[in-house]
Order: structure tokens, then sequence, then C-alpha cells
């Protein structure tokens, strides 16, 4: 099921249709989308969970890193409630 991201890219709004089937985060599929490779940035955050296990030195991390890249603000929409057998 697809998602849809709502992420700031240097100081602009944006927003994404997202697929776990496509990606593995959200900070995957917006970097993806603005062209920038983030291969070192996985292979370090792989290692920061090997060696700890706190969270939140991986969210830490990764949210300096993608404020470093020029992102802002990276979050799903909410999902709308719709009634039985209405698409």
């Amino acid at each position: 099921m697809a998602r849809t991201i709502l992420y700031t890219y240097k100081e602009e709004e944006k927003e994404l249709t997202f697929s776990y089937q496509e990606f593995h985060s959200i900070q995957e599929a917006v970097a993806a989308a603005e062209g920038i490779d983030i291969t070192a940035y996985l292979k370090m955050e792989q290692q920061i969970e090997a060696v700890t296990r706190d969270k939140k030195a991986v969210r830490d991390y990764r949210d300096n890193h993608f404020k470093k890249l020029g992102f802002g603000r990276i979050t799903l929409a909410q999902k709308e409630n719709r009634g039985v057998g209405k698409k």
C-alpha cells in the first residue's frame, strides 16, 4: 500500500508517494527522489546499530545527517479514514 511522504528540502515543501516494497525507510525514499547517494550513510547507520542498543543514538545520527543534507521535516502523511466499500 502506497503512502505519501511530506518533506522539506532546501526550504521547499514537497510530497512523494512511498512504498515499503521499494525502500526500507522514508529517508531512503526522499534521498532517492532528490538524487542523493546515501550508501555511506547507510553503512554508518548499520555500524551504529551494531555497537549500541540505544535506538535514540541511531535516530539522532539519522536526523543530524539529513539536516546536513538540506532536509527539514520528513514525515508520513496521515491516512484517510474511509468507510467500508469506499475507495
